[in-house]
């Protein structure tokens, strides 16, 4: 890599881990319930919001109670947004008269949305209406991230309390997520992308005259063009900072009105990473041990680190066939050389592979550049990402979930390997535990690849795929992948608006959101009700380099067994092809 790319990357990181301990104490203060210099603003919407919904904030929940308010908020989410874009034609709002959406695709959509994945299989600006983007798609936006951040703290209360039967009030954490954490992050990070020329207006559309005219499909001269407009900027926050990633334009961040500048795209992907990174420090504040956080970080980042040089690499090598024809693909001063295809001139190599691996090793699946056009090394790399279970930084809440299921993990194989009963943070790991965490790591792994299996082998889902050979079989992957991961990033060559696509997708996107969420939920009842037994000399201290070492082993072992046939079959198989000229 370049001295360019690094200098790019170093800002990034550097930027990042400076704004993780500020934010991620704040967060700590949120939901212990401790006053911020927010309260004078809030407190008093927070108190009415409880008052109209009649919340007793201070009642509460067992885990079994908990995991069932959180099924119905999102199934009420998900019923009222498929309503929403179902009755799309006749709400108003709607001055460019879209129709509402089919059955399948309103189905496919709500989930999408409720289960923070936001797989998109229509094209926004010429699909939806600006009261289904803003009263729908961004409302879900919210509380779906806030949703997964509730479920984090619940697990995290399991963990650090001595003893006792409950984990907090779901409404209370999901209400404290979106009112103190997104909205106020959200509206600073609107206003610098505003700054920087994101649209955010409520007029529909704008019309350009043309600077060179040109003629369509009929012959006829085409003088003009229709530009659609909206407010973009606003969604473009939350769709980032809450690892959503659904756009409000069919080609998402790589639209000059959602990110037009080298500064916008910095910004964006910061927010991707900002809450799911501070969330760690959250973490080891409200467990009173801090180096547990600052342990989960390194891990992740650990991850992280090669997976970018390796999208990186790959790209900037470019494409072995294009070098046989003669094409100069060295990087100068002039050039950003490399494969460039499928990416913004504006963002180059170094902007685009970090921009896709920030976006899939978290679960937003917003995109700048097109992953379907990646080298093959470059696109196993967002592919695995999302296979690993969404745990390096993953999800605002579910990575960090995710990942303390690896730790714990770990934990169990360290205990079996020197014959004693399991301990993590003071609380013992028993039989139960271990089978919440299975459940939570291999069921969203089995998913995936009966997903994919059903993508090949059926004639339904074989109609989507656009290219022959590995690469079709990539595409329906990466598919499976990103719904069940609810990631939402996709290789473009597919096409997934059918009926059996549309139902497949949301079936997968279901099981990938909630099949953990539950089980998640229970292992934090189990936790909450032991007592914390203090450290003794056989107890494996999970802050050191030793225990890093072996949560980075265990995902990275577990996500290699499982996924390695089937990456083989795909893109490393294409690569070798590549490589060797065919």
């Amino acid at each position: 890599m370049t001295w360019n790319i690094l200098l790019q990357y170093g800002l990034f990181f550097g930027v990042l881990l400076v704004l993780v301990k500020p934010l991620g104490g704040y967060m700590a203060r949120v939901f212990e319930g401790e006053r911020v210099w927010l309260d004078r603003v809030l407190g008093p919407v927070e108190r009415l919001t409880y008052r109209v919904l009649r919340i007793d904030p201070t009642q509460e929940m067992d885990w079994k109670d908990y995991a069932l308010a959180m099924l119905a908020f999102n199934a009420v989410g998900a019923f009222t947004l498929y309503a929403l874009l179902r009755l799309q034609g006749v709400l108003p709002w709607n001055p460019e008269r879209f129709p509402g959406m089919s059955w399948h695709l309103a189905l496919n959509t709500a989930v999408s949305f409720v289960t923070n994945t936001n797989w998109q299989n229509y094209g926004g600006e010429t699909t939806l209406s600006p009261l289904s983007q803003a009263a729908g798609l961004t409302v879900q936006n919210f509380v779906s991230a806030a949703s997964g951040i509730a479920v984090l703290v619940a697990l995290v209360r399991g963990l650090a309390r001595r003893s006792g039967k409950t984990l907090g009030s779901f409404w209370v954490d999901t209400l404290r997520a979106t009112l103190y954490v997104l909205l106020p992050l959200s509206l600073l990070i609107a206003l610098v992308l505003v700054s920087q020329g994101v649209v955010q207006t409520l007029h529909t559309s704008v019309i350009a005259a043309l600077l060179e005219p040109t003629r369509d499909e009929g012959g006829h001269l085409v003088l003009r063009q229709v530009l659609s407009m909206g407010p973009v900027a606003s969604q473009e926050a939350i769709k980032e900072l809450g690892t959503n990633g659904g756009g409000f334009f069919n080609t998402n961040s790589a639209h000059p009105f959602e990110n037009p500048t080298p500064l916008s795209n910095l910004v964006e992907m910061l927010a991707i990473l900002l809450i799911p990174a501070s969330l760690t420090y959250t973490f080891g504040k409200m467990v009173s041990d801090r180096r547990q956080g600052w342990a989960l970080l390194t891990v992740m980042f650990a991850i992280f680190v090669p997976m970018l040089w390796l999208a990186a690499s790959s790209e900037q090598a470019g494409n072995p066939a294009l070098s046989h024809l003669g094409v100069d693909q060295t990087a100068t001063a002039l050039s950003p050389g490399g494969n460039m295809e499928g990416k913004e001139v504006r963002f180059g190599i170094a902007g685009s592979a970090l921009f896709t691996t920030v976006t899939t090793a978290t679960s937003c699946g917003a995109v700048n550049a097109m992953h379907d056009s990646y080298t093959p090394l470059g696109g196993l790399v967002p592919m695995w990402l999302i296979e690993l279970g969404e745990v390096v930084f993953g999800g605002v809440g579910s990575g960090l979930y995710g990942m303390l299921v690896f730790a714990i993990l770990a934990v169990f194989v360290a205990g079996l390997m020197v014959g004693r009963t399991p301990e993590y943070l003071g609380k013992k790991i028993e039989a139960y535990d271990m089978k919440m965490v299975s459940l939570a790591i291999l069921v969203p792994a089995a998913a995936i690849l009966v997903g994919a299996a059903i993508g090949v082998a059926t004639a339904g889902g074989r109609a989507g795929i656009s290219n022959p050979g590995p690469h079709g079989f990539s595409e329906v992957l990466y598919a499976a992948s990103s719904q069940v991961g609810n990631n939402g990033s996709a290789f473009a060559g597919l096409g997934g608006n059918t009926p059996f696509g549309n139902v497949l997708g949301a079936v997968l996107m279901f099981v990938g959101r909630f099949w953990i969420k539950v089980p998640v939920l229970a292992l934090a009842g189990s936790l909450v009700a032991k007592k914390r037994i203090p450290p003794g000399a056989g107890t494996l201290p999970t802050h050191t380099p030793l225990f890093m070492a072996m949560v980075f082993s265990v995902i990275v072992i577990v996500g290699a067994l499982t996924f390695f046939p089937a990456l083989a079959l795909g893109p490393i198989v294409e690569h070798l092809q590549m490589v060797a000229g065919r």
